[in-house]
């Protein structure tokens, strides 16, 4: 075999092995600093390792929130801004990222999206800071080729004002769909509820209604924020930001009937308690969930494989300051924290049988990283 053959074949098994191991990462981020929107990197899920520069940058004002296309050919962001907007991307064969349209989500600071199962709405969580008008949810229309349309429906929700500083308005914190696509679930942290809607695709201009029972009540001044489904929709967990707090459910008919509460941390003060995301690993044994304020910390917990319960594993460190969002790799060895107040992205070692974390393998400069998802 001559010395060019010899080459060609090297270069064809080095770049089998690369991509043997790679999957593509994006990073949404608060521009207020020196961001500039949304970060496109590859990542090695042999050794952990991002980047170590970004194979794009695009540029978009405070994408806080990221959401995949089920055939991950098009990307949606929300960008939390005074004024709310939603913005629509393609993603061609290749990864590169190329913006399509934006339209206004009818409120402010937009924090998070969801997409119908049938992939037309996208489905917008106005945060909204000011109580008056406050937080709103609102659907949004999906053309075929990705772009978005103006908002159909709006829907605003009673605040429970139990907290007279957080708690004065509505404040929609996330949407999230059942698995069969079904029912839409918003936490709303200033209502001290997750209110119930049923979904059909079918209604061009009011594909949502209240579901009976139309909300599923939390502790009073608890503020619910994200929650989570399990792969059979059996099961759902869900995060108290003010309490620090992960609750269990059984899924009954659409209704959410509570079965556990745990609390994340067993310091008292309020400055340790700001539950954030939670994320189950790919085998369902094991859910993670994040706390930020003065605790900084990843919480683990087993789940029960027969009631879904959880029982407490492991606490660990975020590394940094802020953990806002974090993600599990493609491969499960590895998970990624979004630090968002001390700019940094921190990549920390997984065992997949026992469900601890384990060592920091890296820590990656990026300033106010704010969410992680992963194109496979």
């Amino acid at each position: 075999m001559n010395r060019t053959w010899t080459s060609l074949l090297t270069a064809s098994l080095m770049s089998l092995t690369i991509s043997a191991h790679a999957a593509t990462l994006l990073v949404g981020s608060y521009t207020d600093g020196a961001s500039q929107g949304i970060y496109r990197y590859h990542f090695d899920d042999k050794a952990g390792q991002i980047g170590p520069t970004p194979l794009q940058v695009v540029k978009s004002v405070s994408p806080s929130w990221l959401v995949l296309s089920a055939d991950q050919r098009q990307l949606f962001a929300v960008n939390e801004t005074p004024q709310g907007h939603a913005s629509s991307f393609s993603i061609s064969s290749k990864g590169e990222i190329k913006p399509l349209n934006q339209v206004v989500t009818q409120g402010d600071e937009p924090t998070h999206a969801s997409l119908s199962r049938d992939q037309r709405y996208l489905f917008v969580a106005n945060y909204a800071v000011n109580p008056d008008p406050g937080g709103s949810l609102v659907v949004i229309p999906v053309a075929k080729d990705g772009t978005l349309k103006p908002v159909v429906q709006q829907a605003r929700h009673k605040a429970s004002g139990v907290n007279p500083e957080r708690q004065a308005g509505a404040h929609v914190h996330s949407l999230v769909l059942s698995p069969d696509g079904q029912h839409l679930y918003a936490s709303d942290l200033g209502a001290d509820k997750v209110f119930i809607y049923r979904y059909d695709g079918a209604s061009a201009d009011h594909p949502l209604t209240a579901a009976i029972p139309a909300s599923v009540a939390l502790p009073p001044g608890s503020g619910p924020r994200h929650l989570l489904f399990d792969a059979k929709g059996r099961h759902a967990y869900l995060t108290l930001e003010m309490n620090a707090e992960v609750v269990m459910f059984d899924v009954q008919d659409g209704n959410l009937v509570e079965r556990q509460r745990l609390p994340l941390t067993e310091r008292q003060e309020a400055a340790a308690k700001a539950a954030g995301g939670l994320h189950l690993s790919a085998d369902g044994r094991f859910l993670y969930v994040s706390n930020r304020g003065t605790a900084n910390e990843i919480v683990a917990f087993s789940v029960g494989k027969q009631d879904g319960q959880l029982t407490f594993l492991q606490r660990r460190p975020a590394e940094g300051d802020h953990p806002r969002e974090f993600a599990l790799d493609p491969s499960d060895n590895f998970l990624l924290v979004a630090n968002q107040k001390s700019n940094q992205i921190v990549v920390i070692r997984r065992d997949p049988r026992s469900g601890k974390l384990l060592e920091t393998v890296q820590t990656l400069k990026q300033d106010a990283p704010s969410d992680l998802k992963f194109i496979e």
